[in-house]
Order: structure tokens, then C-alpha cells, then sequence
């Protein structure tokens, strides 16, 4: 710049101008300017200028152009705080050494908030001293004064050349080797790892890797993994597990990063049980990225536990871990055996529909166990019963229909009645019930009758209604059943004829054959005779 030009902008700084022009002069000469002797007295003199915004700018120039001079007066603005405290920070720490060593006796008893801003002004400071200051501000007590060194030299690490990258490296590695009987506080340490992985050091993986696993604090771990993240996945079984552990963490900044690492780390058939932990791990977001990674894995380990999954509160984990149940072999197989222990009628349904689109590819053994199980439970009347039948009518309804019908049957000729009716009653629930099956089950339902012959009794009988029903609605007159049913006591069937005689035409005609029945069963009995003055009495013989 020459002298000309120098004195020109020296007298536009003066207060007789514009104040807008007085900051461009101010910015014009701290990018062109030298400094000389007139430079430095003029800015110095207008370091406590009365325009702030202009006081701002004489701050910075006198930073740039490094006017040793003006350090007390930089102190004093940084001291003071107010708009301009920053700015006078930052020329400081321009001023070398001195400067430097201002700023960190300055920091000594000034309060948090200034610190931060002295902190950030060390690490800005573009000099060797300055970036090594920062680095120690790094150990502070304060984390917001750690924060804002580390924040600002990362950002200056971009514009370090390599010579002042490897310096700042080995600085910081310095401060990581342990030392006995001392230790850094947490944030400071992992304040570190941060700069070292910004500084891209090939010998810093090692100290990443050993601050990935407990006893060290959570927020150290998650700066290594963040570190590590910057390198290429790891390939070793040992590194692996390292990070594995740290995903199923149940901090979730620790497990966070290592999940992100994993992403691009391959799983196989030998490493498959270090994953499988990841599935009990107490975050659902690894649980979810576990069952991405494992649900190709045909294994019954791998089905045992995504089925461990369907108890967890969160319904998406649930639906997600039964899809993939369905997709493996193992899986399907596993879900039966779940269904056939389901504990409570809802656990059945929720299992039941999950296994509804594949139970058609099912061995017949394994369908067999599932009816047994639904019988098990119809009999106990237990609801559960219902969920498996539901499945098994998906492969085939024709099939459960069948086996319904013998087992109620088995039941029958054994004269087990009431254990019968279990399987009649479901049976006769369905509108294409069969009228050999609807007989089965008011045949049934008379043999576990009271008979009371009361009308207000015979009225509540269903036993009766289903009599009704068949003599109202059927192929086969339902009196060619009764005739066929040898099993059938005169006692019942007298009780069957006694109410149907007081009815009108199709029930009379009922009642008329099956009392006829009762006498010829029966002619010498008191049944027997009771039947034939039924007979009479109501105009039936």
C-alpha cells in the first residue's frame, strides 16, 4: 500500500466523516494495510472510539495487523464484555505470544461466560501458541469453555497445513496418554477425540478403540465411536464385539454411533451369534436395526429370538419381528409352537393371524398337535380353542369340520354327553350344519336334560329348540333319526313326545311317532303306559 493511500484512509477514520464510511476505511486497512508507526498510534487512539460499530472495527484491524501496542486496550474491551468483547478476544490472540499469554491470565478469574468467548478466540487465533493454548483450554473444569474451544478448532482445521496438523496432533495425543493418579475429566477427554478425529491422525485409532467400552463415561465412549465412525468399517472379530457391545448399550448416544458403524459391517454365519444380543438390547431402535440385519438368517437361534420379540411394549417391534417370523422356516415352526403354548386368549389371536397366510404349508403332524390342543381347550371351554381352530380352517375348513364331527361322535358313543356337546354346540353354530350333526347335537343336549316336564321349564329347554328346529326345517323327518338312535332311553324320548303333542301339525305328527316309539321300546314299563295315555289324551292314538 503506498503512503498516499495509507494517509487517505487514515483520514477518512477520522470523526469528521460518515460513519459508514469510517468502517469501510477500518475493514479497507486491516486487509491492505502495513504496520507502521503512524498506523498503530492512529488505531490505538481510536480503540475507545464512541461509535461502537466503528469501536468493533478498529478492534479487529488492530488484531490483523498484529499492533502489539494496542494488547491492553484489547483487554480491557475483552474484560468490559459488551458487543465488542468477542472481537477484542480475537485480535488478542492475533498478537502472539503475549497475547496469548494475556488471554489465559485473563481467563484465570473471569466469569463463564467471557471464558467461553476467550476459549473460542484462542482457538481462532491462526498462530502456533494461540492452537496450543486452545488445546489446553480443552481441560478445563467448564464444559461451555470446552465446548467452545473444540467447536472453533475444529472449524479451524480445514485451513491448518500439515506440518501445524501433525503439530496439534501430537499435542493432543500427548494430553490422552494416561497419567498415574490423574484422569480428565470426561467432556475435556472426549473434547479431545473429537479434535483428533477432525485432525484425521492415523495413530489415533488405537485410542479410540480403548475408550469404546465401559468403565469409561457414556459421553467419552459415544466421541470414540463418533471418532471411529470417520475410518473404514472394522474387519476383526475383537473390534467387532467392541462394537456390538456398545450397540446394545442401553445409552443411547453410546449405541447410536456403534449402530451407525455396523450399518456398513457385513453380518455372517460366524459372527451371527455376537449379533443376536442385539435383540434384547433395552433401546427399540436397536432392536428394529437388529431385526433388519438378522431376519435373513434361517437359524432356530435366530427364531427363538425374534420370538422373544412379541412380548415387547412396542406394538411396531412386535408386528415387524412376527413379519420376519413368517418369512423363515424355522420361524413358522417356532409360531406354532408358540400358539400351541399361548397363555391368554389374545396372545392366541395375535399369533393365530400372524400364522394365517402360511399355515396351509404345515405338516399334517404339526396340524394334528394344533386340533389336539384346540380339543384340549373346547373342552375345557377355554377360548383359546377358537384361535387355533380359526387357523386350521384356513388350510382346511372341510378337514377341521370332519375331525370336529368325529371327535364329537368318539365322545357320544362313550356316552360322555356333556364333553360331546363341546364340539356339537361349535359345530351347530355354522348355517350349513348338517342335520345328521344338529340331531347329534339335540340328541345330546336331551340326554343332559333335567326333563322337567313344567311349562316354564320345557319353554327354557334347548333341547327342545333344537327338536323344533328340525322338525320345522328339514330333508330327513327328524322321527327317522329318534327311530335310529337306540341310545336314546324311553325316559328322553317320552319327555320329547310329551311337549311336542301339545303342538300343531308337523310337531304333533313327531309327537305321535316318537311316543309310539317309547311303547313299543318299552310296552310293560310305567313309561310305557304313561306314553300310550298321552297318546290318548291328546287325540294322537
Amino acid at each position: 500500500m503506498s503512503d498516499a493511500t495509507g494517509k487517505k484512509l487514515l483520514r477518512l477514520l477520522r470523526p469528521d466523516q460518515p460513519a459508514p464510511l469510517r468502517c469501510a476505511a477500518a475493514l479497507v486497512l486491516g486487509e491492505v494495510g502495513t504496520k507502521d508507526a503512524e498506523v498503530s498510534d492512529a488505531l490505538c487512539a481510536l480503540l475507545d472510539d464512541p461509535d461502537p460499530a466503528f469501536r468493533t472495527e478498529v478492534i479487529t484491524t488492530a488484531g490483523k495487523l498484529r499492533i502489539d501496542r494496542a494488547l491492553p486496550q484489547l483487554l480491557a474491551h475483552v474484560r468490559a464484555g459488551g458487543p465488542e468483547a468477542e472481537a477484542a478476544a480475537h485480535a488478542a490472540a492475533r498478537l502472539g505470544a503475549r497475547g496469548v499469554k494475556a488471554l489465559q491470565d485473563l481467563m484465570a478469574d473471569a466469569p463463564s461466560g467471557l471464558r467461553r468467548r476467550v476459549a473460542a478466540a484462542l482457538a481462532a487465533g491462526g498462530t502456533a501458541g494461540a492452537g496450543a493454548a486452545a488445546v489446553d483450554a480443552l481441560l478445563d473444569p467448564d464444559a461451555g469453555v470446552v465446548d467452545a474451544a473444540v467447536r472453533t478448532l475444529i472449524g479451524e482445521v480445514p485451513s491448518l497445513d500439515a506440518t501445524k496438523r501433525r503439530a496439534l496432533a501430537d499435542h493432543v495425543l500427548e494430553l490422552l496418554q494416561p497419567k498415574k493418579g490423574a484422569r480428565l475429566p470426561a467432556a475435556s477427554e472426549a473434547a479431545l477425540l473429537r479434535l483428533l478425529a477432525a485432525l484425521g491422525d492415523p495413530r489415533a485409532e488405537e485410542v479410540y478403540w480403548s475408550r469404546v467400552e465401559p468403565p469409561h463415561p457414556p459421553e467419552l465412549r459415544a466421541a470414540a465411536l463418533q471418532a471411529l465412525g470417520t475410518l473404514p468399517p472394522p474387519t476383526g472379530a475383537p473390534a467387532l464385539k467392541r462394537l456390538l457391545g456398545a450397540a446394545g448399550d442401553a445409552d443411547f448416544r453410546v449405541a447410536a454411533p456403534a449402530l451407525m458403524i455396523l450399518r456398513a459391517v457385513p453380518v455372517s454365519p460366524r459372527s451371527l451369534k455376537d449379533w443376536l444380543p442385539l435383540l434384547s438390547a433395552p433401546d427399540v431402535g436397536t432392536r428394529r436395526f437388529a431385526l433388519d440385519r438378522l431376519a435373513g438368517f434361517d437359524r432356530p437361534e435366530v427364531a427363538a429370538a425374534l420370538l422373544a420379540q412379541r412380548k415387547h411394549p412396542d406394538r411396531g417391534l412386535r408386528e415387524q419381528a412376527l413379519k420376519c417370523l413368517a418369512d423363515l422356516e424355522h420361524g413358522r415352526a417356532a409360531l406354532a409352537e408358540e400358539l400351541l403354548q399361548a397363555e391368554t386368549v389374545e396372545e392366541a389371536w395375535v399369533l393365530a393371524r400372524a400364522q394365517g397366510p402360511f399355515v396351509r404349508s404345515y405338516s399334517a403332524e404339526l396340524r394334528d398337535r394344533l386340533f389336539n390342543q384346540a380339543c384340549a381347550y373346547l373342552e375345557k371351554e377355554d377360548r383359546r380353542a377358537e384361535a387355533l381352530l380359526t387357523l386350521l380352517r384356513e388350510a382346511e375348513p372341510r378337514e377341521v369340520r370332519d375331525q370336529l364331527e368325529e371327535r364329537a361322535l368318539t365322545l357320544r358313543k362313550k356316552k360322555r354327553y356333556a364333553e360331546a356337546l363341546h364340539f356339537l354346540r361349535l359345530l351347530g353354530r355354522d348355517p350349513a350344519c348338517g342335520e345328521a350333526t344338529r340331531f347329534e347335537l339335540a340328541a345330546c343336549l336331551l340326554k343332559v336334560s333335567g326333563r322337567d316336564l313344567a311349562a316354564e321349564a320345557r319353554a327354557a329347554d334347548p333341547c327342545l329348540h333344537q327338536f323344533a328346529r328340525l322338525i320345522h326345517s328339514h330333508a330327513t323327518d327328524p322321527a327317522v333319526y329318534v327311530e335310529k338312535a337306540p341310545w336314546l332311553e324311553p325316559e328322553e324320548l317320552f319327555y320329547l313326545g310329551f311337549h311336542f303333542a301339545e303342538g300343531k301339525g308337523p310337531e304333533r305328527d313327531f309327537a305321535a311317532r316318537v311316543l309310539r316309539l317309547v311303547v313299543k321300546r318299552s310296552p310293560r314299563s310305567q313309561v310305557g303306559r304313561d306314553a300310550k295315555s298321552k297318546l290318548n289324551s291328546a287325540g294322537l292314538a
